[in-house]
């Protein structure tokens, strides 16, 4: 059965740990594809082509701005053991707006008669580096809402946090909300972030608020991103400079 492209209506949380404390909250929109099917959608949104939103292939699967899609996606997810042939893989991700986009997190999903076995988060940075987390349980057993999934931090996201510590990974993914939350921990250091959202069949009307309510998309997202860095900064939080990314694509 295909399934209507979705539309997110969510907000995003950071709780900043340690000596220096910092949090913010903002709405975030977000889509809920499946791009290796022929989805209904409406005429605001598109695949691979311009429009006031869409999701491109190049933007997502592998290296930053050569991405190959659903075929990197499936090609991890083989590599590590999954039977992804059996699998339909679905994208939630935020969306271009008109032809810019930036997505700090996209998360590549891998369903199997209804239950989720594996989670690529695909992290994205200001510095044009991208790693991605392969999220599964002990013999790809499904993901529920109480599953904690760990992996150790490999890319330099925020200047202001070393590369030290671990991720630990929830996925509460329900038919009518979803709610991931990613916790990195480095001794006392580190951050809490949580996306959450309502979904429901992706609309024109729906696009327009979004574009109304949270105006210029994901150039927003970027423009936030380094407010809260400048406010990071007059708090006092040391700045790190960028090291070389990792040399592998995933962990």
């Amino acid at each position: 059965m295909i399934t209507p492209a979705e539309h997110i209506r969510g907000s995003t949380t950071h709780i900043r740990c340690g000596e220096i404390r910092h949090a913010f909250r903002y709405g975030v929109d977000f889509v809920l594809i499946e791009p290796e099917a022929d989805q209904p959608s409406p005429g605001l949104f598109s695949r691979n082509r311009f429009n006031l939103f869409s999701v491109h292939d190049r933007d997502h699967g592998g290296v930053w701005k050569q991405g190959r899609g659903a075929t990197w996606a499936r090609e991890v997810l083989r590599e590590h053991g999954l039977d992804e042939a059996t699998c339909r893989l679905f994208l939630l991700t935020q969306p271009r707006f008109l032809a810019y986009v930036f997505n700090p997190v996209s998360f590549w999903l891998a369903y199997r008669e209804g239950e989720l076995l594996a989670v690529i988060a695909e992290v994205s940075t200001p510095f044009k580096d991208r790693h991605s987390y392969l999220c599964h349980a002990p013999d790809f057993a499904p993901i529920t809402a109480q599953t904690r999934l760990s992996k150790p931090k490999a890319l330099h996201v925020s200047p202001f946090q070393e590369i030290k510590g671990s991720y630990g990974f929830t996925f509460d993914i329900g038919p009518d909300r979803f709610a991931i939350a990613i916790k990195h921990r480095n001794d006392s250091q580190g951050v809490n972030a949580t996306l959450s959202g309502t979904r429901a069949p992706m609309t024109n009307r729906g696009l327009i608020t979004a574009s109304l309510r949270r105006p210029l998309g994901a150039l927003r997202t970027i423009a936030l991103i380094y407010w809260q860095a400048l406010q990071l900064k007059l708090k006092g939080a040391r700045y790190r400079t960028r090291p070389e990314p990792p040399k592998t694509e995933v962990t």
